[in-house]
């Protein structure tokens, strides 16, 4: 035998005001859990490739002997780009980061210090080709994105 059970209209209003505040909550905190995501510089797998990117560049500039190599240049970007797609950033976020005058700024402070540890003389364009050729036989992250003229 099959029992209904009988809900009160009032219970039903309860019950639906409940889940609606529910509902209200979760969007809440869904909301709050996305604004929460860490600024793209605390991202390290974002931060470091781009940085190198940033680095080789200013020593491709500096230094007549060395090029970029672009085309490694640009495909790394491009994969900065989709990892930061993947962790949930869009692209009009990552672009935000990009061209912030407040982010550039630390990114250009942030590799004067390491050029300067390195070494580097920031007047002198000799030092940056030192520096370059140092990286490039090391095969590191910004050695990658330099090549010899």
């Amino acid at each position: 035998m099959s029992e209904s059970i009988a809900i009160s209209p009032a219970r039903t209003a309860v019950m639906a005001t409940s889940l609606a505040a529910l509902s209200a909550l979760l969007l809440a905190f869904g909301a709050s859990a996305g604004e929460a995501r860490p600024s793209l510089r605390d991202v390290q797998e974002i931060e470091d490739p781009l940085f190198a990117v940033a680095v080789a560049s200013e020593v491709a500039d500096q230094c007549d002997r060395l090029a970029p190599r672009t085309l490694k240049g640009l495909n790394q970007l491009y994969q900065i780009r989709a990892r930061a797609n993947a962790l949930g950033y869009s692209d009009a976020e990552i672009k935000s980061y990009i061209k912030s005058d407040q982010e550039k700024s630390r990114m250009r402070a942030k590799g004067e210090r390491l050029l300067r540890q390195a070494g580097v003389k920031l007047d002198q364009p000799e030092t940056f080709c030192a520096y370059g050729l140092a990286e490039i036989k090391k095969n590191s992250a910004i050695g990658v994105l330099l090549r010899a003229k």
